[in-house]
């Protein structure tokens, strides 16, 4: 069974009024085991220190992170989570990324890579993922679906080299779905319980003409509709999110478009398109290629009222610019929600 952390002070209920939940893309990853702990913990790091400002920024009552390393004992995200003195919950499970196989997995003829991990990691937890909450997270009834093997996708486009699996026929075969993870994630707030379907999909490119991140990242999104119509089980009908990294524009950049424009255009999901200084775009990357993409995500179920939204990305004469810059390539995305 996967490790699991889940941190709880006593519940205080907030105002009434819209619920605010965001997704960002941390960038807290480290290349060694316990560094991201060091550097939260000597309280003087440039970058943790601007991504906790963007967070205090947020204001959010549900956050979720993608790329922040995760450690067994949960001692880096409980050092971010005291800093932070604001989420008496948080929630987090050991993801796919730097999981050894024993395989090659890439197909470069050599062993124990980071790309040879379920996913990409230089270490078991680097760049996992997680949840922080104002209310309470229903850990019991938490659905991890990260250990879903690849080939147990309906329709999966698996990689091939002239007709043959790609790298080989045993490594599709221990290929998990999620590069990081996927979770359905329950929590109590004063709307009613909202579910989280929250995931970190791969890059579609760093791969060769079998196109397997590509895939990958199709299949990782595509997912989610198959979860909805109950593919994998009991699905909600009713006030969940689709929330997290689908590291995929809709227009822009590599991938398989058909995954995510399915998704935007799936009638159980609604898209508020939060924008900022660049747009909707989500993630400043180096110009021209691939150039500002819109990777993040927050798609509530049709039922909700969409109040307020908004990408955290300021103009460059604003006070704030430098701070978001220093945090993160990616930018926070933020969407204020009611009954509907």
């Amino acid at each position: 069974m996967a490790a699991c952390l889940i941190v709880a002070w006593p519940f205080a209920a907030l105002a009434d009024g819209p619920l605010r939940v965001a997704t960002y893309n941390t960038e807290l990853e480290r290349k060694g085991p316990g560094l991201l702990l060091r550097d939260i913990a000597k309280g003087d790091d440039p970058q943790v220190k601007a991504v906790i400002k963007v967070i205090k920024a947020a204001d959010a009552d549900i956050l979720v992170l993608q790329n922040i390393d995760y450690d067994l004992t949960g001692a880096a995200l409980e050092q971010l989570v005291r800093r932070l003195d604001d989420y008496p919950y948080s929630f987090a499970r050991l993801p796919n990324t730097g999981m050894g196989t024993g395989l090659d997995m890439d197909g470069d003829g050599r062993l124990g890579g980071p790309r040879d991990a379920q996913g990409y990691g230089r270490f078991s937890g680097q760049g996992g993922m997680a949840i922080l909450s104002r209310y309470p997270i229903v850990e019991a009834k938490v659905q991890d679906f990260s250990e879903l093997l690849w080939t147990d996708i309906p329709g999966a486009l698996l990689p091939e080299v002239d007709g043959a699996p790609f790298p080989s026929a045993e490594a599709v075969a221990a290929q998990r779905l999620s590069s990081t993870a996927h979770w359905v994630v329950p929590i109590e707030t004063p709307l009613g319980v909202v579910h989280l379907l929250t995931f970190h999909a791969t890059p579609p490119v760093f791969d060769g003409p079998e196109d397997r991140n590509g895939r990958r990242n199709h299949d990782e999104i595509i997912f989610w509709q198959q979860y909805l119509d109950g593919a994998y089980g009991d699905a909600p009908t009713d006030r969940f999110i689709v929330i997290g990294d689908a590291n995929l524009d809709p227009l822009d950049g590599d991938g398989l478009k058909p995954a995510i424009r399915s998704l935007l255009r799936d009638p159980r999901l609604q898209d508020p398109s939060p924008t900022g200084a660049a747009g909707t775009d989500t993630a400043d990357w180096s110009d021209p290629s691939p150039g500002n993409l819109r990777v993040g995500y927050i798609l509530p179920s049709a039922d909700w009222k969409v109040v307020d939204r908004s990408v955290m990305w300021p103009w460059p004469d604003d006070a704030f610019w430098d701070v978001v810059q220093e945090a993160s390539r990616h930018r926070l995305v933020w969407v204020d929600l009611n009954k509907g």
